[in-house]
């Protein structure tokens, strides 16, 4: 059974996608118990009348002063940052501006990800809607360099007259190219998220956040919402100017394309970003993007029903899909699409192709299990560098996550095309991969990303010594507790806790996501009822605690049951509450058998 399928069965949804897991010895997770301070506790239960378990989750995760924890609870759109703040917005907008007043043609070229996807198709339709002459296009060529789509891009706005070109997440590593663009009388704006490079490229703006001449206090915005800042300055410049009256343009319309871009990209969920991804998502239930009710449709989801987990396990993939193995401005026009007919063709067309990229996943993961089966040896070290030429590039960013999080190390994987292999990186907090991509950077052809998850280009006879120097600096910079799997409880409850007050208090919490995942509570419990196996997967337990009994799944422990058949069982179990129907259950991820009394 699909593991859908099995979640499901036991009433609950799955928070990511997984196809075909990569087997590994299961190593004994580390439970890092909660940071505790009393006195600071009862003093935001006095000053914001909250449950006690929900002072503790604030402790526990370093929101302690009173500011941060008004603006985690309670922040709104008028208290997200000012876009000017970028250093070079000014002449952005003052360029697109002249743009628009002398009717030159203006392109939006978008990396092939959700995050590029998602911010071309807000740029595009702001533009649009302002009556901007605007063309758009995302590149389908996943074997090219990220600095070459640039010059793809070049192509593509020489053949539509476009004098003016703007980057949606990406460009940032692309100087050189980005000289060639301007010599052909193309002015360039960047907008990008991506860490830059030593030489930044000389345009008419540049707007990142992580640039060192910024003033802008969120550098954790992604590639869609530095798009979005973009479309929120040139609007109050616009305004300013009274080139357009202030209530034509409402730019809450476009937070839910922010939204799935953030979610999609794994953008930190915590300030600013947890603030537009909150209004984003209320805009997600009422939208009016039909190409996005199409999809939800073909995953049996009903709109008012969309959540974080939803937009990572259903409309992730499937317009990743696209840039992996199709046509990634397809999913732009899905987002753009206002036709019923031609929406519900794209959300079909998406759908297969995500069936797709599932059947080849799965094949690469055999393969992978394969090779881990045949020399065991490439998972002692403390990273993983694996290549082939049996892979398909547009799929290695998968797989290499779930390696990365399966052993809790860096991993990189290659896929070899001719004499040059494509990689792409997912690493752990403790060892950033840009810092080391530097120091190896005579071996690559080029390289780019974030910390934890970058990608690189490399010729084929530099892999053998990348490989050994990449996982010799691992070894020597990381130690075993570093790769050791661990658990970040946030509070101690006891079953008498777990109310429906309590759940409606761990609301304010929401949305979940990456850097502010969902509640990790433990408490000590019995086991009252034998152990039953879900699907292939998960357990479903019945426990019991200070006289109340809940029914529990344990998710991806099938294979400890027998640990579970001892009778009477004490157990201390790590888990995330949830409402199901009329009553709570619990989602287990972890257990640990303890000495009966």
């Amino acid at each position: 059974m699909h593991k859908d399928n099995e979640m499901r069965e036991s009433g609950m949804e799955p928070l990511v996608e997984t196809v075909a897991p990569i087997p590994q010895e299961e190593a004994p997770m580390l439970w890092i118990y909660p940071k505790e301070d009393p006195e600071l506790k009862d003093k935001i239960i006095q000053e914001f009348h909250l449950h006690p378990v929900l002072a503790q989750l604030l402790v526990s995760r370093g929101i302690t002063t009173l500011e941060d924890i008004h603006y985690y609870l309670y922040a709104k759109l008028p208290d997200l940052h000012d876009p000017f703040l970028f250093a070079e917005m000014p002449q952005a907008v003052k360029r697109i501006a002249e743009a628009i007043l002398s009717e030159e043609n203006i392109l939006i070229y978008g990396d092939n990800d959700v995050d590029g996807m998602t911010g071309t198709a807000l740029l595009a339709e702001f533009f649009n809607f302002i009556g901007a002459k605007v063309f758009h296009y995302v590149s389908n060529r996943t074997t090219l360099l990220r600095q070459s789509m640039i010059l793809d891009a070049l192509e593509y706005a020489l053949k539509t007259h476009c004098t003016l070109l703007i980057t949606v997440d990406c460009g940032i590593t692309a100087a050189e190219q980005i000289e060639q663009v301007v010599r052909h009388k193309v002015d360039v704006i960047i907008t990008d998220h991506h860490e830059p490079t030593d030489k930044i490229p000389l345009c008419v703006a540049t707007l990142n956040p992580k640039l060192v001449n910024t003033a802008y206090p969120n550098r954790e915005l992604t590639g869609v919402g530095v798009a979005f800042k973009l479309a929120c300055a040139l609007t109050e410049y616009l305004v300013d100017e009274g080139v357009i009256p202030a209530k034509k343009v409402d730019l809450k319309r476009y937070l839910d394309l922010v939204a799935i871009g953030t979610v999609s990209d794994m953008g930190l969920l915590r300030g600013e970003n947890r603030v537009l991804v909150s209004y984003g998502l209320e805009q997600l239930r009422k939208t009016k993007r039909i190409g996005i009710a199409k999809l939800l449709a073909i995953c049996e989801i009903d709109l008012s029903d969309i959540t974080t987990s939803v937009i990572a396990s259903k409309i992730a993939p499937r317009l990743n899909s696209l840039g992996r193995i199709a046509e990634p401005e397809h999913g732009v026009k899905l987002l753009l699409a206002r036709q019923a007919l031609a929406a519900e063709k794209l959300a079909i067309e998406l759908n297969l192709y995500n069936i797709e990229r599932q059947k080849i996943e799965r094949m690469m993961a055999k393969d992978i299990e394969r090779i881990i089966e045949t020399s065991p040896s490439v998972t002692e070290n403390k990273a993983i560098v694996l290549t082939s030429r049996k892979w398909h590039p547009g799929i290695i960013a998968i797989l290499a996550m779930r390696i990365s999080k399966q052993y809790n190390r860096p991993a990189v994987m290659i896929a070899l095309d001719g004499q040059v292999g494509k990689g792409s990186i997912r690493s752990i907090p403790e060892f950033p991969v840009l810092p080391v991509l530097k120091e190896l950077s005579e071996l690559l052809l080029n390289f780019g990303g974030h910390d934890t998850a970058a990608g690189l280009t490399i010729r084929e006879q530099c892999i053998d010594e990348f490989t050994k120097r990449f996982i010799a600096i691992a070894n020597d910079r990381l130690q075993d507790l570093h790769v050791t799997p661990k658990l970040h409880l946030d509070a101690l409850v006891h079953f008498d806790d777990l109310t429906f007050d309590l759940m409606e208090s761990i609301k304010l919490l929401e949305p979940h996501g990456h850097g502010n995942p969902s509640p990790l509570l433990y408490a000590d419990a019995v086991q009252v009822a034998e152990p039953k196996v879900i699907g292939k997967h998960h357990l479903r337990l019945t426990l019991e605690g200070e006289g109340r009994r809940l029914e529990c799944i344990a998710i991806g422990l099938a294979p400890r049951i027998h640990e579970l058949q001892a009778k009477p069982l004490s157990l201390r179990i790590a888990f995330t509450p949830q409402v199901s129907g009329s009553s709570i259950q619990l989602v287990i991820r972890d257990f640990q058998v303890r000495p009966s009394a």
